[in-house]
């Protein structure tokens, strides 16, 4: 017998789960599009060439690769098997290794930043000088699942494309910030860094530059294996003893700090003088003044393990959540990957099923959110004659813009009035052959249990007046 679950760090989203989903993101969109945010969309699938080499080298283990298809699949299995024949023992597995790629063609979308870069490069002469969208789609990932980390979720991401000016980062900040306060959140952090502040950092610790990538996936990891963990990591990856020891107490310094109660941004900005070019600091002090009502700390140690950041980087934490509710940065290199020209960008993303878990485990959502009832009224079904006229009730109640729900067969009106306590439903029509007789309803108030009949020319006026 085939298992009814869905597929492993995938889930089924019930009428309650929709629900709470759509008010998070109606309230994302309000405050989008109130900073002058537009809409996009992209597909769910690109071309493997658009994803691979954009996010390191975890990042493209974990992309859902798709495979060819048809013919094609079949003209590239057999080049397989003849590789095959072909190759001593040692050389086969590295050489069918390396052509594994070529069995794909497609993929999943990883992130809406990527494809973003895409569309613009694809669309500059349509779009205006300064391009500001919103997104909000599910992507895919074949990471490892865990608490408020999926296979499949949603990215709320908003990009600000055309401009090098501070002022990008400081709005999208403050709109995410305006998000978070307007769901309840009020002890998230905004920790802040940029890239040349760890380019600098790792210089003079002495990590040679062909290994810096390398050792920001480590220091990445630090909120999750700890120092012991990511010094590990790093000599793993062929950094020195030395090199290692001297990160490491930088950034311990750094979380010492970071727990102290105040004047926290300008000892972090003290520390980093005879470290960080006096220009990276500025634009960090910048985003500090010009988003003044967002609660953001300077933290050295914020890595982002995406490859494709240029300038600063920002995630959101709150204490009960390991991990961030949303991250972005500055990538001013990424659109000129798929074009000519080099067009700066900077975006954020809200993990939409992490804030869903928080606020669920802390009580967030507003009274009967879940609850909601799928419609105003359920018209009955007397017997099978009366079917028509229940079915054109129904439609006149909708056309005065009510929900109206029909039960779907002729029973017993008891076992009728249960079923519409079971959906919420808070008014039931009754449409009898006394009522037929006299073209009349009967209305069921199912809170007060009252019940009155009316004429039918009445009766949406009657439900609106009680509250329908």
């Amino acid at each position: 017998m085939a298992s009814t679950n869905p597929a492993r760090g995938m889930r089924d989203f019930l009428p309650s789960d929709v629900r709470k989903r759509d008010y998070v993101i109606g309230i994302i969109k309000q405050v989008y599009e109130s900073y002058g945010f537009e809409p996009l969309e992209t597909p769910a699938l690109e071309n493997l060439e658009t994803l691979i080499g954009k996010y390191g080298e975890e990042g493209n283990q974990l992309i859902y690769k798709v495979l060819k298809r048809g013919e094609k699949l079949n003209e590239e299995l057999q080049s397989h098997r003849v590789a095959e024949l072909q190759s001593d023992e040692n050389s086969a597995t590295p050489r069918l290794c390396n052509s594994a790629n070529s069995l794909s063609d497609l993929a999943l979308r990883y992130d809406l930043t990527v494809p973003l870069a895409r569309v613009v490069a694809n669309n500059k002469n349509e779009l205006p000088k300064f391009f500001k969208r919103y997104q909000i789609q599910p992507v895919w990932r074949a990471d490892r699942p865990a608490r408020g980390r999926y296979r499949e979720f949603y990215q709320c991401d908003v990009d600000s494309i055309g401009s090098t000016s501070m002022v990008v980062e400081a709005e999208l900040i403050s709109a995410v910030s305006e998000i978070l306060k307007r769901l309840g959140f009020a002890d998230f952090t905004v920790h802040l860094n940029h890239r040349q502040v760890l380019t600098d950092i790792l210089d003079t610790a002495g990590v040679p530059p062909e290994l810096h990538s390398d050792a920001l996936v480590a220091i990445d990891k630090l909120d999750k294996i700890g120092f012991e963990g990511v010094a590990a990591e790093l000599n793993e990856r062929g950094i020195s003893d030395e090199a290692s020891t001297m990160l490491v107490e930088i950034f311990a310094k750094t979380e010492e700090i970071l727990n102290q109660e105040k004047d926290i941004n300008r000892t972090i900005v003290g520390n980093l003088i005879n470290i960080v070019a006096n220009e990276t600091l500025t634009e960090l002090g910048q985003i500090l003044k010009y988003a003044p009502n967002a609660p953001i700390l300077i933290d050295p140690s914020l890595a982002r393990g995406l490859s494709y950041y240029t300038g600063a980087i920002m995630e959101i934490n709150v204490p009960d959540l390991a991990g961030s509710l949303a991250g972005g940065g500055r990538y001013d290199s990424l659109i000129g990957m798929f074009g000519k020209e080099q067009i700066p960008a900077c975006g954020f993303s809200i993990g939409l099923e992490r804030i869903l878990v928080v606020m669920e485990e802390r009580g967030m959502f507003p009274p009967g959110i879940a609850e909601s009832n799928a419609a105003d009224v359920m018209v009955t079904i007397w017997n099978e004659e009366t079917i028509p006229e229940s079915l054109k009730l129904a439609t006149e109640l909708r056309q005065q813009g009510l929900r109206v729900t029909v039960y779907p067969e002729a029973d017993k009106l008891g076992k009728q009035l249960k079923y519409a306590d079971s959906i919420n439903v808070p008014y039931v029509c009754v449409l009898g052959e006394s009522e037929l007789a006299e073209n009349k309803v009967t209305v069921k108030d199912m809170l007060t249990g009252d019940q009155k009949t009316v004429s039918r020319s009445d009766l949406p006026a009657t439900i609106d007046s009680q509250g329908g």
